[in-house]
């Protein structure tokens, strides 16, 4: 009996043994699982993962191309902790400083390939930020930050400042922009920042200093930019800042000065918000328009500060809903509508409102200009609670525009129809309104209400108002009497717009 009993107890122990070794193999995957996830490393050679030269920093170990290293292990292997990580990753790896690519930041050095690998790489992440630091200025060569295969709601953080190049071999036979931004949806500019086109190398087609410094450290071949200092900068000159084919385009905040041509420029843009954007440049600077529109609709231009060489802002063909208002201009030319129908084009400018305007010492306040021998239409204009102060020429429509000493007269004319002014005052220094209409086309449905301009020269005006082929209505008295404004419409003959081909928009 005690024999049955060290049996059975020995068997016992035996099935307990058996028992333990199987329950840990069972709980060996799991541990197993557990340590590996803890103990994972990325491949030192993953393409994706691979540190890059001259780049480095946290974008290249973590999210160069829009990939976290949760994203490269197998999905069996992520837990909640894998999880909070993964979202840390990627709101850190997200914003993408050019300094971590490669950027000086001196002013000196050639900081373009880090904006370009900078970009390349917040491209491929949706709602991802370019940050250009404060502290820092960037030379910066001609460069475009293109789509379409970019994802939205890209955002270009500019709180430092970026230069152009002043030495004409940058710029080989003449480039239409200097930063250019294309095909993209729903794209922010914003921030404290400065865009410095030096375009003062331009304006007087040669350089003006010598930036050469011999102190500076040149030993590095890639950290300095090589510029020719010698002989003309191109003829053409380049817009400081375009933006093309671009949907949902926000800019906001930021400064664009000394452009060598035109600061601010969309082309071919839907829904554009631009709103405390400073734009500074000498009044006697060439061309350099502040903000200039093209072919795009739907604008919106509040609390900027514009002072240039040329229009505040130029609004020009293929223009429609655009709406400005709390805007200060000045040194500039005003804000104009055209010139249109150059080289006999055709033209179509709609729906556009100007109001809440300060303008001081302008060449003209607010404006429309048209070539001869063009067609089209600008219809359905309002200019309201304008503010002049020592403005040559408040009030403008010259279908008569030439920029040159001599421009041949021809028939055919953009029409001007529905131009409405509402509350225009201040003081000017030459002509209080002028209305040049084309004889074939007249200018319809002007109206004129609350008008009080008065000349500089206190109980003198140098120049009275004019008026020609003008067609609209007076809607209250105005300062100075603006009688030249004919009542009602034209006679309807064959010699007028519609049987020349004006208004087909």
């Amino acid at each position: 009996m005690s024999n049955f009993k060290q049996s059975s107890l020995g068997l016992t122990l035996i099935v307990l043994i058996a028992f333990s070794v199987w329950s840990s193999s069972l709980l060996e995957p799991c541990e197993a699982r557990k340590g590996k996830h803890h103990q994972w490393r990325p491949n030192r050679g993953s393409p994706s993962l691979r540190q890059k030269k001259g780049y480095g920093g946290r974008h290249q170990r973590y999210h160069p191309l829009g990939h976290t290293v949760s994203a490269l292990k197998s999905d069996s292997y992520i837990t909640p902790e894998d999880t909070a990580v993964s979202t840390a990753a990627q709101k850190n790896s997200a914003v993408y400083n050019v300094l971590d690519y490669g950027a000086k930041g001196d002013g000196k050095a050639d900081d373009t390939k880090a904006f370009e690998a900078a970009w390349a790489a917040a491209c491929k992440v949706q709602a991802s930020t370019v940050n250009v630091p404060s502290g820092s200025v960037f030379l910066v060569q001609p460069i475009s930050f293109s789509g379409p295969n970019c994802q939205t709601d890209i955002v270009f953080q500019l709180d430092g400042k970026i230069i152009a190049p002043t030495g004409a071999g940058a710029w080989g036979s003449g480039l239409l922009q200097w930063i250019e931004f294309t095909k993209l949806e729903k794209l922010t500019i914003r921030g404290k920042g400065v865009i410095d086109g030096q375009g003062s190398v331009w304006w007087n087609d040669s350089p003006t200093y010598n930036p050469t410094d011999e102190t500076a450290d040149n030993s590095s071949e890639d950290s300095q930019i090589v510029e020719s200092y010698s002989g003309k900068m191109p003829g053409t000159r380049p817009t400081a800042l375009r933006f093309y084919g671009s949907n949902g385009v926000t800019v906001t905040g930021i400064t664009i000065q000394n452009s060598p041509q035109t600061h601010l420029k969309f082309d071919s843009c839907t829904n554009v918000q631009v709103s405390a954007v400073t734009v500074s440049s000498p009044g006697d600077s060439p061309n350099t328009d502040g903000i200039h529109l093209q072919n795009s609709q739907d604008v919106v231009i509040s609390g900027a500060s514009l002072a240039c060489g040329d229009d505040c802002i130029s609004i020009q063909t293929g223009c429609s809903n655009v709406f400005i208002h709390n805007v200060n201009c000045g040194p500039g030319h005003g804000v104009s509508i055209g010139g249109l129908g150059k080289d006999d084009t055709k033209a179509c400018v709609s729906n556009i409102t100007v109001r809440d305007v300060k303008m001081q010492n302008t060449l003209n306040g607010v404006r429309i200009k048209t070539w001869q021998g063009g067609s089209g239409s600008v219809k359905n204009v309002m200019f309201a609670n304008i503010q002049v102060s020592e403005v040559e020429f408040p009030i403008m429509i010259d279908q008569f525009y030439c920029d040159k000493s001599h421009c041949a007269n021809k028939t055919s004319a953009v029409a001007v129809s529905g131009i409405n002014y509402i509350n225009i005052q201040g003081t000017y220094t030459s002509k209080p309104a002028h209305f040049a209409c084309s004889d074939s086309t007249p200018c319809t449905g002007v109206s004129l209400d609350t008008i009080n301009l008065k000349s500089v020269q206190s109980g003198n005006h140098l120049y009275d108002p004019f008026c020609w082929e003008a067609y609209g209505e007076l809607k209250t008295n105005t300062v100075p009497p603006i009688d030249c404004l004919m009542k009602g419409k034209p006679y309807s003959s064959g010699s007028t717009v519609q049987s020349k081909g004006g208004d087909y928009c």
